[in-house]
């Protein structure tokens, strides 16, 4: 513990002396030394040599540690230990060192230890012209008006040069203009700023902007430049007079023209802009209030138009004298004297009025028929009072004239139609004989009013409907939807199902229909297995006197669901059962056919598919059971140790979703060879008797289920092609020659329909998942053609 003491005190002791020692050499042991370089030297470029200029011996430089002290973490420069040459390190920018000092000097200090030396080291970097002046903005843009007078300065954005002293902007040039010349303010530190001076007036309707080039210059040797474009506009000042277009203005207007009738416009422009050059138009000073009544003239657009009705016979012609403004602070006008002649004309029109109208006809109107009486009457006289009347447009109507002059009907020629046009605008021109002829026009409207000659007609000609069996009964499953080209009560329709007791139509009994909207109901519950198809009628009827109706077919289709367990038709016992007992030999070998078991399912499609499994047996090595056809075989031999009797319990089921299932027992007896052939006569009497009744039972269930099939695919093929003539379904329909049936089935996939169509089975064969190899398409036209929609209970 002590000499851990004492020699922390000792440590602390030769470090105050070392410091003592420094600061005594310090003061006595320093130098300083100064070279000059150029900015962008390359790096390695050699200094000088420190060492040498300062007297120090080239052999201790390295043993005493002769370095730069330096700050930075990439120093500006090297110094070489072994010969104390002092190198750029990396590349000097002076204006990124120094920016815009007027000297740029760099310091630094070398270190020697053991004896601590310090010597000071200034590099002074030298500038050269690497930077062209630049300006702030690539253009200047400036605005003065045209009566600024010349002597006028403007200052413009002085260019900027980062290299200093001489390299720095020296002088301005501007390109050559008549009216603009540069002045240079000298600001000391703040360098030159160009001014231009304007040398003689502006005038914006000579040239509206001049465009200068301004160039600065440094005082490199070569010099470096760098310009702007200056852009004047030269801004407006009202100092010219509204002009009119033309010298003389002489027109021509006709008694008696329309108010507002354009009598003559004129037109005056000024080369100023802006409010400027915007034109007003008034009437002079000394026009009298007579013709003040008579006209008027537009402010904005110069345009005089009659503003009372002008007559020959009062006064034939007028001088209108017409002033015009611009909008200048100080407004400039210009007169312009306007003569206007008025011209004789026969200047009565001929007057229509209508004496009797009907405003609305019925659209079953005969031709003929009076519409209106108008009567025509002209103030002037002679031909100038003779009128012919006409009607403009070619439409199911006609002028009659009547036994009194100036006097006609209008009449239909042709039959009217409603729903093409329900309002015809009849135009009535009536034209005197005059020179020139004068003329009026009327229009009157004629509405064609409804009558119920439009039945109601429905979206599709025949409507095929999807139902699943076992549907819930008042479920809505389909609706139907007319339309009628007449309207109000004409077109108001209802909707009912045409129930006329025949047999066609005694399953529409079962079906109801909103009146209303046609949206039809099911009633009652449908079962595939009693009924796979029927149609009925949909009648529309309007609310018109007399109605109209029409009718339309729906075709309705059951679909199947697996609501029917499989039936076993062999082996069934005498008193109804579904098990048997089968006697066999012992020395039979594998394979050997004991019995076979079939079943039947009421459903089609995957819910009739059947397979067979085996639930329950006494030996699972003795007999084997083929899933597809039912038959029970032996796969190896009987030894003396197998038992006598054996039990199989066969679960047939189908393929529906939910799928339904039935067992059969079989017991088999294995017998010794004498007594199975002594019972094999027996049996064989009673098994001819079973398999011909099991046989006649089948024929008679496949040939019922088949035929009702039949007849459901002839209906739906004999529909499809009055649709769609060019192509047809066709379902397929067979039984497996194994005992179960193969039937077809016809469900949707996306916006698809497919019909499925079972495949026979045989020993071995394999029902692949998702298999689509007996799947067929219907066509989507021919779907949307018969407007089939599937519903689901």
């Amino acid at each position: 513990m002590e000499q851990r003491g004492c020699g922390a005190w000792r440590e602390r002791r030769q470090w105050v002396v070392f410091m003592v020692a420094l600061v005594l050499f310090w003061s006595g042991a320093s130098a300083q030394i100064r070279y000059s370089i150029s900015e962008e030297l390359k790096e390695g470029t050699v200094l000088g040599n420190i060492a040498k200029d300062l007297g120090i011996d080239l052999s201790t430089l390295k043993e005493r540690g002769f370095r730069i002290v330096s700050g930075s973490n990439e120093p500006l420069f090297q110094l070489n230990q072994n010969d104390g040459i002092l190198s750029v390190n990396r590349k000097i920018d002076r204006e990124e060192v120094c920016e815009r000092s007027s000297v740029c000097l760099i310091n630094m200090k070398t270190v020697l230890e053991n004896p601590l030396e310090i010597h000071y080291v200034s590099v002074e970097v030298l500038d050269v012209n690497d930077h062209s002046p630049s300006f702030p903005e690539k253009e200047n843009r400036l605005e003065i008006y045209e009566s600024a007078l010349p002597g006028a300065r403007f200052q413009l954005q002085a260019a900027v040069d980062p290299d200093g002293g001489q390299y720095s902007v020296e002088q301005y040039k501007l390109s050559h203009n008549d009216h603009f010349r540069l002045e240079v303010k000298d600001r000391g530190r703040e360098g030159k700023i160009p001014v231009v001076n304007l040398l003689k007036p502006l005038d914006r309707e000579a040239m509206k902007t001049h465009t200068l080039l301004l160039t600065a210059i440094d005082g490199g040797k070569p010099p470096r430049s760098g310009t702007v474009e200056i852009f004047i506009d030269v801004l407006d000042v009202n100092d010219n007079m509204p002009v009119f277009v033309k010298e003389l203005y002489s027109v021509t207007l006709n008694e008696n023209s329309p108010i507002g009738t354009t009598v003559v416009q004129v037109n005056a422009t000024d080369l100023d802009e802006g409010s400027n050059a915007e034109v007003l138009y008034f009437f002079g000073k000394m026009v009298k209030n007579k013709i003040r009544k008579l006209f008027d003239v537009n402010t904005n657009t110069g345009e005089i138009v009659v503003k009372e009705v002008v007559d020959f016979e009062l006064q034939d012609s007028y001088e209108i004298d017409i002033m015009a403004s611009d909008k200048g602070s100080a407004p400039l006008t210009t007169d312009k004297s306007i003569t206007v002649k008025i011209i004789d004309l026969n200047d009565n029109a001929p007057e229509i009025e209508v004496t009797s109208f009907s405003n609305a006809i019925p659209e079953d109107s005969r031709p003929g028929t009076t519409v209106a009486l108008i009567s025509v009457n002209d103030l002037d006289s002679g031909l100038n009072g003779k009128v012919i009347c006409s009607l403009v447009e070619d439409i199911p109507f006609t002028l009659m004239p009547s036994l009194q002059d100036n006097m006609y009907s209008v009449v239909t020629k042709s039959s009217l139609d409603r729903e093409k046009l329900s309002q015809y605008d009849l135009t009535i021109v009536a034209k005197d004989a005059g020179q020139p002829p004068l003329s009026s026009v009327k229009t009157i409207s004629v509405v064609i009013s409804d009558v119920n000659d439009n039945s109601p007609e429905f979206t599709l000609s025949s409507y095929t409907l999807y139902i699943t069996e076992n549907n819930d009964p008042g479920a809505s499953v389909f609706y139907v939807s007319a339309s009628d080209r007449d309207i109000d009560e004409n077109a108001l329709i209802s909707y009912y199902i045409l129930r006329d007791g025949g047999d066609e139509n005694k399953w529409a009994s079962f079906l109801n229909i909103n009146s209303e909207n046609g949206n039809i109901l099911a009633l009652k519950s449908f079962d595939f297995e009693t009924l796979k198809t029927f149609q009925f009628q949909v009648v529309a009827t309007d609310s018109g006197t007399p109605s109209l109706s029409s009718n339309v077919t729906i075709n309705v289709f059951i679909l199947d669901q697996n609501d029917n367990a499989p039936v076993i038709l062999y082996p069934v016992s005498a008193n109804g059962s579904t098990g048997g007992v089968e006697e066999i030999p012992r020395n039979m070998n594998a394979g050997h056919l004991v019995t076979k078991v079939r079943a039947y399912d009421a459903d089609i499609g995957y819910n009739g598919w059947l397979l067979f499994s085996i639930q329950e047996v006494t030996d699972h090595s003795l007999f084997a059971l083929d899933r597809y056809t039912g038959q029970i075989r032996t796969l190896r031999s009987f030894t003396e140790t197998d038992e006598t009797t054996h039990k199989l319990v066969i679960l047939v089921k189908d393929n529906g979703n939910v799928s339904l299932s039935a067992t059969a027992t079989v017991i088999i007896n294995v017998v010794e060879p004498k007594e199975a052939f002594a019972a094999s006569d027996v049996k064989s009497a009673v098994k001819d008797e079973e398999e011909n009744s099991v046989t006649f039972y089948l024929i008679i269930t496949l040939g019922s289920v088949s035929a009702l099939f039949i007849i459901s695919i002839f209906v739906l093929i004999v529909m499809q092609c009055s649709n769609t003539p060019d192509d047809s379904s066709k379902y397929l329909q067979d039984v497996n020659y194994d005992g179960t049936l193969c039937h077809s089935i016809q469900y949707r996939s996306g916006d698809k329909r497919y019909m499925l169509v079972g495949p026979r089975m045989s020993i071995g064969s394999t029902i692949v998942p998702g298999s689509n190899g007996n799947t067929l398409v219907i066509p989507e036209h021919r779907r949307r053609a018969s407007g089939e929609v599937r519903r689901y209970s």
